[in-house]
């Protein structure tokens, strides 16, 4: 008996009764849409948690104990930026797209190519240099979430950061150009051009 309804069920799914109305099946449909979808957002929204990027990824240790050390870890107004802040897009596209993206590595952990302090700092510099160029592509986009020229008084600012952000606007610069090491140490080896800060 349990068989013969568990066949009918399945039937039903592959093929709509009459006693359905398509209004039925597109209600149905809609919701269970909203419901994947919110499931879907609020776990990638867990994912962008400050608890969460240093449980995954080889940072605790290292560049985590380096950005506590940082103005935007802690400072005079209370504005914490996280990591997903800095290393995460807005927007939906540009989102995915880094996490698919930073999925490498937490396979680089699993693997045991950055598993351990030592071997984290002999991939820095190439780690620093891609998440450099991420940025660099992408205008330092993410910076610009919460600095942007046009929000700048340069002439409040100290006479050698006023000039450089002058300079910077002018040739089209962006923050990274100038702003490598700001919320972790420099990787060792970085070449001259590469030390702009």
């Amino acid at each position: 008996m349990g068989n013969g309804n568990q066949g009918g069920f399945w039937a039903m799914l592959k093929r709509p009764s009459a006693k359905y109305s398509l209004m039925t099946l597109l209600v149905v449909g809609f919701v269970s849409g909203i419901l994947f979808w919110g499931g879907f957002n609020t776990a990638m929204e867990a994912t962008n948690t400050l608890e969460f990027c240093i449980s995954c990824h080889e940072m605790r240790d290292t560049v985590y104990q380096e950005y506590k050390q940082t103005i935007h870890y802690s400072n005079r107004t209370g504005v914490r930026a996280v990591c997903s802040d800095c290393h995460v897009p807005k927007d939906w596209v540009h989102k995915m797209a880094r996490k698919i993206q930073a999925s490498q590595e937490v396979y680089g952990k699993i693997m045991g190519t950055i598993d351990t302090p030592e071997k984290f700092e002999a991939k820095r510099l190439e780690l620093a240099q891609h998440e450099w160029a991420r940025m660099k592509k992408a205008e330092s986009r993410e910076c610009r979430n919460c600095h942007s020229f046009e929000g700048m008084d340069v002439e409040r600012q100290k006479t050698r950061a006023s000039k450089m952000h002058k300079i910077a606007q002018d040739d089209k610069k962006t923050c990274i150009d100038c702003h490598k090491g700001i919320a972790h140490k420099k990787p060792k080896g970085m070449k001259e051009d590469d030390d702009d800060e």
